[in-house]
């Protein structure tokens, strides 16, 4: 993916066949990106954006949105996403063709604290990670915004409550 040049859909972020990831830290989405290509993701295939790089793009794509994007969920994600770059969090975006493909990113990363990580079809965007302590799912709209599954119901306690403590080594 160019991130001088993201894929958008009216005028908002929507990289069409891939996974959106996000981590707590730096650490993790690098051990993420190295496990991706030991299964055998090629480097080309994913794009790493720092928080001021995702709030840059977010603060650029709001400006220039149409009123057509607030029709599907693409505007609350970038809002929640804009919110987590706030808090520290990293974004990694890595090629997905299909769901099942999808499926094995999002397993791959899950060991190192991925957060969130969002297929983007031409339709559905659909979220692989679920955590065992979120709350159902409710019902989500412009005026709503995204659902973060969280009891407070913000991003915030949603990226506080999963993220991996810093002292942590993995391997």
């Amino acid at each position: 993916m160019d991130k001088q040049h993201p894929p958008t859909s009216f005028g908002v972020f929507k990289p069409v066949g891939h996974v959106l990831i996000q981590f707590a830290n730096v650490r993790d989405v690098e051990g993420a990106a190295d496990a991706l290509q030991r299964i055998g993701v090629p480097v080309e295939d994913m794009a790493l954006f720092t928080p001021r790089q995702m709030m840059a793009q977010i603060d650029k794509e709001m400006a220039a949105a149409s009123g057509l994007a607030a029709i599907g969920q693409e505007m609350n994600l970038s809002k929640a996403h804009r919110v987590a770059a706030e808090l520290g969090h990293h974004f990694l975006t890595v090629r997905a063709d299909n769901l099942e493909q999808a499926q094995r990113v999002a397993e791959t990363v899950k060991p190192w604290h991925a957060e969130r990580a969002q297929h983007y079809g031409r339709f559905i965007i659909e979220e692989l990670i679920q955590h065992p302590d979120d709350l159902p799912q409710v019902g989500e709209s412009p005026d709503r915004g995204l659902d973060s599954q969280t009891p407070s119901g913000t991003e915030e306690e949603r990226s506080v409550r999963h993220a991996a403590p810093t002292h942590e080594l993995r391997r």
